[in-house]
């Protein structure tokens, strides 16, 4: 099949993100004459979500795996729609043999971020056109829209009256263990509703939970907390200058951090359309529904943070336990319960789904931080899982549980859906 070269998209965001290689790698359609079917597409149409949802409106970290996982689903089942290979998440009408997976592809994802985002209506016209511009006119555009329309609409059908924005609102008796906002903004928890949100895989929020925080009065606990109080500390820490650059690698947008990895990856890969895009759907619905339950988790623990446990240590009843009124961590915390993890719970999808797709021994991954400036690179699954746990508490603002638990409940959310979804045909 003839591939197209790369289309330069109306915006400078996209251009920043996507990386350039010598050779792409095509699945031949079964029409002929050929269509298009460039897998850049794909890539394209995440680094725009990404902007849509995070530079141009400001979606909480917690909710935005939400609206990837819309637009993945859409484009997956765009593209198999039509290429085959691979199980759709619903099931569309049949496609025309010369429809353009490409051109379903673009249209699914402008019009589920259309749908999700009318104020970025705009932008998102501007770069449709740009990516159907030097695609000829005929019938492979006109089915591949087709196959697009379809695929959006029963994303947005599917996903109405979910939970999202319900009415949630987090109330607690304090006590002992127990989480209240926390220094300097003392905000109440937020996007309490995601923790009740139709999942995208699960059965419910619910169905795959942590098994919960260690007890206060337990030895497991008091370990945990000398742990955090020493290297978590934004003063006094014996955290060296290694594990301080780690911790603030590690304190950006984790969510936005593996979009940017998975698009280097298909992209050097030389995945093709139909791989590229299950390889997206299999990340974003794994990540949308770790969150959902790790909010569950933490709506339903509300368990308190380092900074309240170390400052009033006095009251948790463990005699190895010395409270530090004073002790700050070394970055503020975010608005919600310490346990399970959230980075912990994406990070978890994330290296579970790679596994799988390319071998947790060889999952040859590219990071970057915004925090930073810096960008570091992972063999293993087991290399990323490691580093993320231990910088999210050398930052000061998680126990070891509540990192393992999240980072146990990413892998088992994910493997979930690679054994429930998206599965080979024939």
């Amino acid at each position: 099949m003839h591939v197209r070269p790369r289309r330069l998209l109306a915006t400078a965001f996209v251009a920043a993100v996507c990386v350039t290689v010598s050779t792409v790698v095509s699945t031949p359609s079964q029409a002929e004459p050929p269509v298009a079917a460039d897998p850049a597409v794909i890539t394209e149409w995440n680094a725009i979500a990404a902007r849509t949802i995070f530079t141009e409106n400001s979606t909480p970290i917690p909710a935005s795996g939400l609206y990837f996982g819309f637009v993945s689903i859409a484009m997956y089942d765009a593209v198999v729609t039509i290429e085959g290979h691979y199980e759709p998440y619903a099931t569309l009408p049949r496609a025309h043999a010369n429809a353009s997976p490409e051109v379903a592809a673009a249209t699914a994802a402008y019009r589920v971020l259309s749908h999700y985002f009318p104020a970025s209506a705009g932008n998102l016209a501007a770069d449709y056109a740009a990516s159907l511009a030097g695609i000829p006119d005929g019938v492979g555009m006109i089915h591949g829209k087709r196959v697009g329309e379809a695929a959006a609409a029963e994303v947005i059908r599917s996903r109405q009256n979910d939970g999202r924005g319900a009415a949630v609102t987090l109330d607690v008796d304090l006590a002992p263990g127990v989480w209240r906002p926390t220094p300097d903004a003392f905000a109440p928890m937020a996007v309490p509703w995601l923790g009740f949100v139709k999942p995208l895989l699960l059965g419910s929020p619910t169905q795959i939970a942590p098994p919960g925080p260690d007890a206060l009065e337990t030895a497991a606990y008091a370990q945990d907390f000398t742990e955090v109080k020493a290297y978590g500390a934004k003063d006094g820490s014996l955290r060296n200058a290694d594990q301080t650059e780690t911790a603030m690698f590690w304190n950006a947008n984790s969510v936005l951090q593996y979009q940017v990895a998975l698009r280097d990856q298909v992209t050097r890969r030389g995945l093709d359309i139909v791989e590229s895009s299950r390889g997206f759907v299999l990340l974003n619905t794994a990540t949308a529904d770790a969150l959902i339950a790790c909010w569950r988790a933490k709506y339903d623990f509300a368990y308190w943070r380092p900074i309240t446990a170390i400052r009033l240590a006095d009251t948790d009843g463990n005699d190895m336990t010395e409270p530090d009124a004073d002790w700050t961590p070394l970055v503020q915390n975010p608005p919600y319960p310490e346990y399970p993890s959230g980075h912990a719970c994406i990070t978890g999808a994330m290296s579970n789904t790679l596994g799988y797709l390319f071998g947790a021994d060889t999952i040859d991954l590219n990071v970057s931080s915004s925090v930073t400036g810096t960008s570091r690179h992972y063999d293993t699954a087991d290399s990323l899982d490691e580093e993320t746990m231990n910088a999210r508490i050398w930052l000061g603002i998680h126990f070891r549980k509540g990192m393992t638990d999240g980072n146990q409940l990413g892998h088992d959310v994910s493997n979930w859906g690679i054994t429930h979804y998206f599965q080979p045909t024939g």
